[in-house]
């Protein structure tokens, strides 16, 4: 059976250029397509594709909280996270998400192909390119500052935005918990507040972006 693929992507060209590419594949159909994530949910749920290509980037949501969405809803489905933005930080967040791969809109059609195929066959195991290289840069600059690895994660938490509440749910514990990994990480960067620390993270390298 055909692997049924759509496109959720905001730009007209990217669309047709990804509809004609799974067009041309013997093992694959085209599925439909949307350019938000109000029209992506529509479209999962009426044509029910065995993979998704998701832009990062949409008019009304950001493609990662789609992206969690979607698994949520749909477990079995692949999702193939798509980016202009070759970050670190992206692709961690796209893996958190249960994303099925991650893959730069710069890449190798072959690459885009790979990466479909595999979401199509084991949605729940996430692939990427330079992932490897990405842990390592990610565990040597929080050697740096010295952080451990649950400090780590909180910082990413909070570069996401996310309120302490939050974070102790995501991370499975308490809000006190999650409060003492807060301290101690504003302790390490030597700041006293969210902003800063990101500020401060941004510059040691242990995030490269923003949410």
């Amino acid at each position: 059976m055909a692997i049924a693929v759509a496109v959720i992507e905001e730009h007209t060209l990217t669309r047709y250029g990804l509809a004609r590419l799974v067009d041309e594949q013997p093992d694959m159909a085209f599925a439909g397509e949307a350019c938000s994530g109000a029209e992506a949910l529509r479209l999962v749920a009426t044509r029910r594709p065995t993979v998704v290509t998701l832009a990062v980037t949409l008019p009304d949501i950001d493609g990662i909280r789609l992206a969690r969405e979607l698994r949520d809803r749909y477990p079995g489905l692949g999702i193939v996270v798509l980016t202009s933005r070759g970050l670190d930080d992206v692709l961690f967040r796209a893996m958190e998400t249960g994303a099925s791969a991650f893959v730069p809109k710069t890449a190798p059609t072959a690459e885009v192909l790979g990466a479909i195929r595999h979401a199509a066959v084991a949605a729940s195991s996430f692939t990427a390119t330079g992932l490897a290289s990405a842990f390592a840069r990610r565990q040597e600059a929080g050697t740096r500052v010295g952080l451990s690895p649950r400090e780590r994660e909180t910082l990413q938490l909070l570069s996401r935005g996310l309120s302490v509440p939050a974070i102790a749910e995501l991370m499975h514990v308490t809000q006190s918990t999650a409060k003492t990994y807060v301290t101690r990480l504003y302790d390490k960067l030597g700041v006293s507040n969210r902003a800063q620390a990101l500020m401060t993270a941004v510059h040691h390298g242990l995030i490269q972006s923003v949410a």
